[in-house]
Order: C-alpha cells, then sequence, then structure tokens
C-alpha cells in the first residue's frame, strides 16, 4: 500500500516535468502565466536555447529519472531532488538483487517480493519503441565518456544486459544529419543513442569545443529528427535545485491535480527574506548549491564549523541564486550490521522509473543509499555512502 502511494506520486510528478520541458523549450506558457519566474529559468546553466523547438519523439524528455525520497520522522514520504540527467546507480540494485538471491535463496519468493531484474528488458523495450526509422531491429547504442567515468562499470553491465554496443563519441559519425557506427563490416546507422555523457560535452560544434568525448554534429542529427537521444539535451533546468520548488506548482498548473508526495519546504537564496531567515537558524538548515550533486557543495548546518558557516555565508551573499536552503530532516534509519552488531543508520530511496510510448514504469524497489558513519545525513556513495536491497512486497 505505501509502495502504490510512491508510484503514484511519483508517476504525476513525471507527467508535470516532461510537460514543463516541453512547454520551456517551445511555448514558454507557464512563464507567461507568470507560474514560475523567467528570470530564473533564463539564469539556469542548464537551460540550453540551443536545443529550443526541437521535436523529440512522443514528446517524451525524461525517459529514466532517479527520484530521490526521504522519510521524515512522522513516517511522510518527501520528494527530495529529481534527476532527470544521467541517474546512475541502477546497476548496484540490480546487483544488490542477486546477492540478496544468491544469500537467501528461498526468502525472497516466500516473502512476495516484487522483482527488479526486468528493468533492462523495460529499458531496452523503451529504447527500440524511440527509433526514428520504422524497422524490425533499430540500432540502439549506449554512449559512454570510457573507461575513467566512475560509472563506467554501469555502463558495461547495462550494455551487457540489454545486449547493445558500448559506444565512446570516437565509434560515432554524423553524414549528411545521420549518425553512424563505425563497425568491422563498415559504416551502421544509429537510431537511438542512451547517452551517459553530460549536455555541455554531448556535441563540440554546439558546446564545448574542448570535448573529446561527443561527436561534432550530433545536435543537428537530433534536431532533424534522425536520431533519439536519452535522455533529451536540456533536461538540467527541471532538476536545478532552485526550479524543484516550483514542481508543486507545475503540477497544479500542467495537471490540474494537488502533488500527491510533497516537496521538501524550500527557501530560495536569491529572496532577501528567505536569505535572512536561513542564516539566523543556519545551525537547523541545509544549504546546496543549485547544480551541484553527489553531496557536494553542500552545507549541514548542525554539524558546520563556524569557519565553514562564515564561509559558506560569503558565498551565498556573493551568488545568492545559485543557493537553496531546506530544514534539516531527520532521516529515517534502517538497521545495519556493522562492528559485529546492528546499528541504525540514515537512509533513503532512490526509486527508477522509465517512461516511454506506453506509460511511466516505475520498478519496484529502487536504490536505498546508506549513510554509514554514525549520525551522518549524507546518503551519496561518493561521500562514503553505502546500498541495499529494498524489497516491494506483493499485496496479499
Amino acid at each position: 500500500a505505501e509502495w502504490d502511494h510512491v508510484e503514484k506520486g511519483i508517476e504525476q510528478r513525471l507527467k508535470a516535468l516532461n510537460l514543463f520541458l516541453k512547454d520551456i523549450y517551445n511555448a514558454q506558457q507557464i512563464i507567461k502565466d507568470k507560474i514560475v519566474p523567467g528570470e530564473l529559468i533564463a539564469s539556469c546553466p542548464h537551460y540550453l536555447r540551443e536545443v529550443s523547438g526541437i521535436k523529440v519523439p512522443h514528446d517524451i524528455y525524461v525517459h529514466i529519472s532517479g527520484i530521490d525520497l526521504i522519510r521524515g520522522q512522522d513516517g511522510t514520504f518527501y520528494i527530495l531532488e529529481d534527476n532527470l540527467r544521467t541517474p546512475s546507480g541502477v546497476s548496484y540494485m540490480l546487483e544488490n538483487r542477486e546477492v540478496t538471491k544468491r544469500l537467501f535463496p528461498d526468502l525472497l519468493s516466500s516473502a512476495n517480493v516484487r522483482m527488479v531484474n526486468n528493468y533492462p528488458l523495460l529499458l531496452h523495450q523503451n529504447l527500440m519503441a524511440l527509433s526514428p526509422r520504422q524497422i524490425s531491429s533499430p540500432t540502439v547504442v549506449l554512449l559512454t565518456p570510457g573507461i575513467y567515468n566512475s560509472a563506467y562499470y554501469e555502463h558495461t553491465f547495462l550494455a551487457r544486459q540489454m545486449g547493445i554496443e558500448l559506444v565512446e563519441g570516437r565509434d560515432l559519425v554524423i553524414d549528411n544529419h545521420k549518425v553512424f557506427m563505425k563497425t568491422t563490416r563498415g559504416l551502421q546507422q544509429v537510431d537511438v543513442i542512451y547517452r551517459r555523457i553530460d549536455d555541455e560535452y554531448m556535441d563540440p560544434l554546439v558546446f564545448r569545443p574542448d570535448s573529446a568525448l561527443g561527436i561534432p554534429g550530433i545536435l543537428g542529427a537530433y534536431r532533424k529528427g534522425n536520431v533519439a537521444l536519452v535522455n533529451a539535451i536540456g533536461n538540467g533546468v527541471a532538476d536545478d535545485k532552485a526550479v524543484y520548488a516550483y514542481v508543486p506548482a507545475m503540477i497544479r498548473y500542467y495537471l490540474n491535480e494537488e502533488p500527491i508526495l510533497p516537496n521538501v519546504p524550500t527557501y530560495q537564496l536569491a529572496d532577501m527574506d528567505a536569505r535572512d531567515f536561513t542564516f539566523k537558524n543556519i545551525h537547523n538548515m541545509v544549504i546546496k548549491r543549485t547544480n551541484q550533486s553527489g553531496g557536494y557543495g553542500m552545507l549541514m548546518g548542525n554539524s558546520a564549523s563556524d569557519h565553514e558557516i562564515n564561509a559558506m555565508i560569503n558565498s551565498v551573499n556573493a551568488d545568492p541564486r545559485n543557493y537553496i536552503a531546506q530544514p534539516i530532516i531527520k532521516l529515517s534509519t534502517a538497521p545495519c550490521f556493522l562492528n559485529n552488531r546492528f546499528e541504525p543508520r540514515h537512509v533513503d530511496l532512490r526509486p527508477f522509473a522509465l517512461c516511454g510510448p506506453g506509460g511511466v514504469k516505475i520498478i519496484p524497489g529502487g536504490l536505498t543509499r546508506v549513510a554509514l558513519r554514525e549520525g551522518s545525513l549524507v546518503v551519496n556513495s561518493s561521500q562514503g555512502g553505502g546500498s541495499k536491497d529494498t524489497w516491494v512486497l506483493n499485496n496479499g
């Protein structure tokens, strides 16, 4: 029953975010109606004018998302943030389940645990359905930055699970606004690219000219509709932490519904009153940079030194648009076996959702991330966090 509630809330949120991305890169009606301030979008570093007006297949911008949830002390689920660009961690979810199955082969079936290992199959079906060419077996590839990327294991794992080619930018060429993969049998046209490269590295002719990871001319092929990119370029505007505060308003505006899952209360520090309130209550607040991830660029007021607090206040005053503040919510805990005994550790949950032509499918489970340091509220793996297998039980 809890999962049904979470599932409905994530599905509602993704519908609104997809509509927002379509709107913001086309008619911009939400700005004209003064629901979201135009200057907030214009000042967002991930709002890319270069992709304005591009028609994406089936109007889906967010094909793969990892929506981070936390649970407060009262048991309420809150959305902590939306990961709509290149969310990672799904391989941990799948590997954790494999380990659990190996250790407790009978436990999962006797407890009626719903399966997560069909994720690669569902993802592959969605990718195939996006092909611009109406052919029976379109060519789908996974584009990786290469072996030095921290998520490279996940890239190889997913490509292998789906039976698709793992490619780097140098393996692809553009000819006549079409994308081709170099193979031992000559060039082969590519229909769908599941990219794990950030927007600014995708096309050195349009974004960063020093990028050696992307494919020169890919944006032209994308604009012509000759290749589908997953996720769409420009999604970062919707998971900017300052724009996050407006998602409940987007749900009301586009869907005419009340949000099922609430946001964490968020103060935009470009607003003078919000800034004053935050600084007065800084020991009860977490301050985050709006465009950083992985637990970087963040201050936890309850554990920061006076020096760190003063440095953060100076940074916020110098550039208030790029910071938000939220009250520190005591995350729920799960038992962990550490030092030969069970101890509570704080956790959050990242369910993975796939949006395709057939609708939104949310994998029943996701990645529970664990802050392994005692008392810590920072669960990111880049900050020393761990992960757990997550069970959703069938009703009855």
